[in-house]
């Protein structure tokens, strides 16, 4: 039966993993990563999957549903037996490591457990290896798991738990042939959960066919976030978010701060660093008994506090018109967490700043928020010694300013200072700067220049992560992509979807990273970003598609949208092919057979 959100959100907020029947290692790992409450998909889905039942869970990415499947898993993991116990299938080989990181989180009070990524682009030898030495979980893209059924090289006779994690994805990239392949390859008893964002009649298909009698969670949290808060973005390595960090709270102009992290632990560490960096800064979370948090808020809403670091759950509540600023130091998992948060400011008609710092490989949860709120989150540049150093000038001015209207003690300090100047022969204005440095102390007053490289090799490292290093030659398209030649096409019964598929995860690429792609009889024509680094051309001329490899190479010739424009390709005998539309465009009814393309941006 399914659930709404409504009780789950609830029973979020009252219940602990302790309640859903985790205990032991698994319990014991959770507690040390800090988390103290589940999300809602996690309270509505361990229970059942705990209790053998199949189930079908429908919610957006960045709800927690990764820890949903993966303690019940690893609660019931048998760590004595060497072939795989779970499959986790994964659209891209990024959620593949996400999800196998997270089972290594998780697992982290289970001495012996292993678990194998299995993806497009890594050499299979690593791969054999591990198999081989025996592994209990295996997460993995359909593609190579596929690659690995039909080398025999992947035992899942003892699989007991399947996964489908973003199915609908899985399904739109053209892997639904390869998913109920490998489902077919799975023992008739086991245990299977089923996660997508949306419910289409195929995925509704294969839940009837591949689970019985599943349990359906629906979780639809709160998604609106209020339009007086400006929501924005830094791209940042884990190493850099402290320093970071200080330099927005040097040159943003704030009342209060809530800095937000993951786990108890981090919020001690982050107030203790901000301290030594000369901020009044405080920790709050859940083991912060409730006296010393309500003398915390109260110094908050007095103005003696202006930085509080604290989890979710100790902010629980939490309403201070002070707050104008909220920093999502660690990006949160669930889209709901980030409404939560984000809701500490901009209260009561004010306005407010939402600023969350995204790691590169946390760049999917940043288009989740973004999907799931509809409200898009602007970039913004780490601020620099010379945005720093203008900023402490500022305010040294002031100080000095507000000091000057202080006239009776302007006045005693002044004859002070003349009877030095009489008796040591120096200008006024060294003692002036002296007095500066005696009232300043250890710390400058400005940031040395020479701290810029720092900042200069994080937009050194941002640019290397966008761009993807230097590409090869070749015929410039549209949108900073360039053709590109593959050696299959009609002949070897490949369509569009098997191509994006296979490059995908090759390549370790999205969708957005495809342009117009045409088959021809004996080869095809993809468009691919201009900037894809040496290391990934390699990989992908190595590909295989429908056991043909595509020895991919860039393509100075005819131009992929030539078919569109009634053109013929020479040479390919002059057959036109078919192409899928651009991004935007609308899909028609192939003329040759009337059949009318899926919707999107590839045809069938």
């Amino acid at each position: 039966m399914p659930h709404d959100s409504g009780s789950a959100q609830d029973a979020a907020v009252t219940t602990t993993f302790a309640d859903l029947g985790l205990e032991g290692p698994v319990l014991d790992a959770v507690k040390g990563l800090g988390y103290e409450t589940p999300s809602p998909i996690q309270a509505r889905t361990i229970p059942t999957l705990l209790s053998g039942r199949d189930v079908v869970g429908l919610a957006q990415t960045g709800t927690g549903k990764t820890a949903a499947f993966a303690l019940p898993i690893l609660a019931r993991l048998d760590r004595e037996q060497k072939k795989p116990q779970a499959l986790v299938l994964a659209p891209t080989r990024e959620l593949a490591l996400q999800v196998c990181e997270a089972f290594e989180r998780y697992a982290a009070k289970s001495p012996g457990v292993h678990v194998l990524p299995v993806y497009g682009g890594q050499a299979y030898g690593i791969q054999l290896s591990a198999l081989r030495r025996g592994v209990h979980i295996v997460v993995g893209t359909p593609g190579r798991i596929m690659d690995h059924l039909d080398r025999g090289t992947l035992d899942l006779s003892e699989l007991k738990y399947v996964v489908l994690d973003e199915a609908d994805e899985m399904l739109r990239m053209g892997f639904a042939e390869d998913v109920e392949t490998i489902l077919g390859a799975t023992p008739e008893e086991k245990q299977v959960a089923l996660f997508s964002a949306t419910m289409p009649n195929q995925i509704r298909r294969l839940s009837q066919q591949y689970l019985r009698d599943p349990e359906e969670v629906t979780v639809k949290g709160k998604t609106s976030t209020s339009s007086t808060i400006t929501q924005r973005y830094l791209v940042v390595s884990y190493q850099q978010k402290l320093d970071a960090l200080s330099r927005i709270l040097e040159v943003e102009n704030f009342e209060a701060v809530i800095v937000f992290t993951r786990t108890k632990n981090e919020t001690e560490t982050v107030a203790e660093r901000l301290r030594a960096r000369g901020f009044g800064a405080a920790a709050i979370n859940g083991d912060v008994v409730q006296q010393q948090r309500e003398r915390l808020v109260q110094q908050l809403k007095d103005g003696d506090l202006d930085v509080l670091v604290a989890t979710d759950v100790a902010a629980r509540g939490l309403d201070v018109e002070r707050i104008t600023h909220v920093v999502n130091y660690d990006i949160p998992v669930d889209t709901e967490s980030y409404v939560h948060r984000v809701g500490r400011t901009g209260r009561a008609g004010r306005s407010g700043d939402a600023i969350s710092f995204i790691t590169p490989r946390e760049r999917r949860l940043l288009g989740a928020i973004e999907k799931a709120t509809r409200q898009p989150l602007t970039p913004m540049q780490l601020p620099t010694v010379g945005d720093v150093n203008a900023t402490r000038l500022t305010r040294f001015d002031d100080s000095i300013t507000a000091a000057l209207g202080e006239t009776e003690r302007i006045d005693r300090f002044r004859d002070i200072i003349a009877h030095y100047v009489e008796h040591h022969d120096v200008p006024e204005t060294d003692v002036a700067a002296a007095l500066a440095v005696v009232a300043q102390g250890d710390t400058p007053l400005l940031l040395d220049e020479a701290d810029e490289i720092q900042a200069a090799a994080f937009r050194e490292e941002r640019r290397k992560t966008k761009e993807g290093g230097p590409t090869s030659p070749g015929r410039r398209t549209s949108e900073g992509r360039i053709s590109y030649r593959i050696e299959v096409g009609r002949k070897h019964k490949v369509e569009p979807r098997q191509i994006v598929g296979a490059i995908a995860n090759e390549g370790g690429l999205g969708r957005d990273d495809f342009g117009a792609i045409k088959v021809n009889s004996t080869f095809s024509l993809v468009e691919l970003p201009e900037n894809l680094s040496p290391k990934v051309l390699d990989k992908l001329s190595r590909t295989r598609i429908s056991g043909q490899l595509i020895e991919l190479k860039p393509d100075k010739g005819t131009r992929v949208h030539q078919a569109r424009k009634g053109g013929r390709d020479r040479r390919d005998g002059g057959d036109r092919g078919d192409y899928a539309p651009r991004r935007g465009s609308k899909g028609g009814f192939d003329k040759k057979d009337g059949r009318k393309p899926r919707k999107g941006r590839y045809s069938d």
